[in-house]
Formats: C-alpha cells, structure tokens, sequence
C-alpha cells in the first residue's frame, strides 16, 4: 500500500525538500509539503504546526523536521495521523525510510563484556566500588578484579561480596590458587584462568571457570580441559590468548578459528586488552575489527583493560562495536549503514549541501545575524550583508564587522574554528551544535521536545 507522506518544513528548507521528495519512488510514496509560515524549521512550536499545517485527505504519516522541539505525541492526538520526528538533515531523508539505508537497531548484542580492574589489589574496597560502578555505567557486564603477582589482596573476598551487594556480575583474575578460592568462596560469578594443571579448582566451586592453554601455543592442553569440563557436564568459557602484533598476533587468530571449528558450540572468550593497549593506535578501528572477529566466531564474551590514555573509552567502544556487530549478522550484511558509534575522527557522508545549496539561502537571508555552514569548498559564514568562503576560521575577523562586541567575536572565534576543524577532518557539522565523536565521547541527553537553552553569549549589538 502506498503511503501518503506529509513533510511539515519552513520556507528556508522548503525548496532542498521538495527535491529530496521528488526522487521518491512513487509506487510507495505520495507527498506533500506543509509549510509551517516560519523560516526556520527548528522554530516550530506546537501550537504553530496545529493552527498552519493542514493535512489532506488520505494522509497516513506526518514528518516532522529533526530539530523541530514540538511533541509528536501530541500532534498525533491532534492530527489522528502518526506524528514522526524526521532526520536532522533533509539529505538523510531516504535512509530514514528506509530506502538508502535500513532501519537501524542497536538494541541488541551476544556478547558479554568482563572489564579488568588491573590494579584492584592496590585499592580500597570502597575505591573499587566506584571503579566498577563507573565501568558498568559505560556498559561493561562483569567486573573483572585482577590480582598482580607478588602483590598481596587481603580485602578480595570483602570487596568481592560488596560489588555482590551491590548487584554486580564478578570475576577473579589471579595466578594464585587462594586467590581465586577466596574469590570463589565470596561469590564470584568467574575465575580466569585455569588450564589443565589447575583445573581441580573448577570442581570445588560454583563459579564458571575460564579455560587457557598451558602456554598461547599449545592449542591441545586446552581442548584437554575443554574435553574434561564437558565430560563433567560443568559450564565454563575457553580462551586460546590473544597475542600481540610481531609476538603471535596472527597465529593466535588461527588458534581461536581452530577453536572454534574444534568446539562448535563451546562458549569462548577473547582478550582484546594485548591489541588495543600494546598498539599505539586509536583504539576504535582495532576493537571494531576484532569484535567483527568474535561476531564471525560467535566469541561471546571479551576481556578488555582500560590501562593507557589512548584506550580511555574501551568499555564504550566495545559496547558500540559489539551492537553494530550483532545488527549486521543479523542482517546478514556487512557492517556498514549502522549508525555513526564507530566513526569517530571523519564521518561517511560529512556535507548535507552543497556550495550552490548554501547560495541559495544565503540570498533569502534578511537579517544581521550570521550563519555558519560547511560545503565540500570549504566554510561558509553569510548573512543579509556578506557570504565568504574560506578555509582559515581567524582569515574570517576582518570582514565580520564584530570588532567592537567581544562577545559576539568570541562566539563566531568558536563556531569558525569547529567548523574549519570538520572541513579538514571531514565531518558533519552543524551551527550551535557539538562536533559528533561517536563513541569516542559521551553525546549530550536532550529533550527532544523542549527548546535548547540560551548559549553562552549573545549578540550584544555594536556599542
């Protein structure tokens, strides 16, 4: 059946969505564009849109403008239609129905993630608790407390039973024996790791062992302790050790294939910290990379480490990765189109118009206040007096005319530098908004249907 689309915009917009809109396949969509009587979309309110907006006969679903703050819930009790806020972008219109893209949902994952407090020994219990709070707010599972050799923990069993208390999921992470009993003995949900000359400590308790090799190389002594977990109907998850680059990186990933192939439906695990901490590379390509690797080995559980700078956000990423990963299996499609988590430094699509797009407003501008856009040609700031194009945002000053409005200098200073940062970088940008970093940094949680507040300048207008 084909929908009757209505795309509610202001003047300003009007003319780029009804050539976005034209290109719509007609066996699925019929449109109409309804002006709301403002310039800019973003300004609609809700009383706006119910007094200007008429919508036709056999309409099935009303569209909204992405920054628009009016409430759709509201609007659909008012229009009996279905009341969706659309994309940000008017190029993004297709993907979001669905036809340069699909539907996206990031809602699911199979992997369980064991974050490693290395230093757990050297904490309080008190410390520790708000380490490992911390971490499952990233989203990490299963707090992971590590022991450190010749280290003594005399407060592992107190602070394992308080992260219990707490309702935290717990493992142990010790080469001492008595370690993990006392771990065990408190409630820990995991002990890493045993292999076959410590595997009697798996039989003494409840908690789920993890299983290694002897040495990285001796793929055999884990399909023993493998063979006798199974014999012994007990569960436990098996780890082959992933090894660094130039010291086994790569016959490691052959052990965990082998694994696999050997173990068809064992639960496996993988150790991604001797990747992302021991290469100085931004940690978000290498962990996407390697949960695509447990994706394809269904590896359900990751070990990570969040030691060094440059690995600061490995929980999030992991947590991204693991979720785009799972979408596209299930899609059975390759792990592009879900979203932007992963894309962190440039983005896929980083221009929503073009240079002659941004012409064309910046003819139908009235008013003094500036606007600031980013095209494959570079920055562009207009308003009804000037439009420059640059690529330097302090080449800009002289021809602004805010010499004497400090405050108005120091917020174009700031939005001309975000903007040229995106141009170089090719990202998105948008006026008065954060750059997007992906996971890499925590996005702002707004109510979409409430106006942004004032920011931290104004126009104060010239002495």
């Amino acid at each position: 059946m084909r929908e009757h689309l209505v795309f509610v915009t202001g003047r300003l917009a009007k003319a780029r969505l009804e050539k976005i809109a034209a290109a719509l396949p007609p066996d699925r969509f019929a449109w109409t564009i309804a002006d709301a009587g403002v310039k800019v979309a973003a300004l609609m309110t809700e009383e706006i849109i119910r007094r200007r907006v008429a919508v036709p006969e056999g309409a099935t679903r009303i569209i909204l403008p992405g920054r628009c703050r009016a409430d759709p819930a509201a609007l659909a009790a008012h229009f009996g239609l279905p009341v969706e806020r659309g994309p940000d972008e008017i190029v993004d219109l297709p993907v979001f129905l669905g036809l340069a893209g699909r539907k996206v949902d990031l809602s699911r994952h199979d992997v369980r993630i064991f974050s490693e407090i290395v230093d757990a020994s050297r904490l309080t219990p008190a410390e520790i608790l708000i380490r490992a709070q911390d971490l499952a707010r990233r989203g990490a599972d299963v707090i992971d407390l590590g022991g450190l050799p010749d280290t003594p923990f005399p407060h592992l069993a107190d602070t394992v039973r308080l992260l219990k208390s707490e309702g935290l999921r717990v493992s142990v992470d010790s080469f001492s024996p008595d370690e993990l009993r006392q771990g065990a003995a408190a409630g820990a949900d995991f002990l890493l790791s045993l292999n076959e000359d410590s595997l009697d400590l798996a039989f003494e308790t409840d908690a789920v062992p993890v299983l290694v090799p002897l040495r990285p190389d001796d793929l055999p002594s884990l399909d023993r302790a493998i063979e006798r977990m199974q014999r012994a109907g007990r569960p436990f998850i098996a780890d082959p050790i992933l090894e660094p680059i130039h010291f086994g990186f790569a016959a490691s990933l052959v052990r965990y294939h082998e694994t696999r192939r050997r173990h068809p439906d064992i639960a496996m695990m993988m150790g991604t910290g001797n990747l992302t901490e021991l290469t100085e590379a931004d940690s978000l390509g290498v962990t996407a990379l390697l949960m695509g690797v447990c994706s394809e080995l269904a590896i359900g559980n990751v070990l990570i480490v969040q030691v060094s700078n440059h690995t600061r956000r490995t929980v999030e990423e992991h947590d991204a990765a693991r979720r785009v990963m799972y979408a596209a299996k299930a899609d059975a499609a390759l792990p592009k189109g879900y979203g932007r988590a992963l894309l962190s430094l440039h983005d896929k699509r980083p221009y929503t118009q073009t240079p002659e797009e941004i012409a064309a407003l910046a003819a139908e501008v009235r008013d003094p206040n500036y606007r600031v856009a980013v095209a494959e040609d570079g920055v562009h700031i207009y308003n009804r007096n000037i439009h420059k194009v640059g690529r330097d945002a302090m080449a800009f000053f002289p021809d602004l005319g805010v010499e004497g409005d400090g405050a108005h200098a120091f917020y174009l200073g700031g939005e001309l530098t975000k903007a040229e940062l995106a141009w170089r970088l090719g990202k998105r940008y948008v006026q008065d908004e954060a750059l997007d970093w992906g996971c890499a940094l925590d996005g702002e949680v707004e109510d979409t249907t409430r106006f942004k507040a004032p920011g931290h300048t104004r126009h104060s207008g010239k002495p």
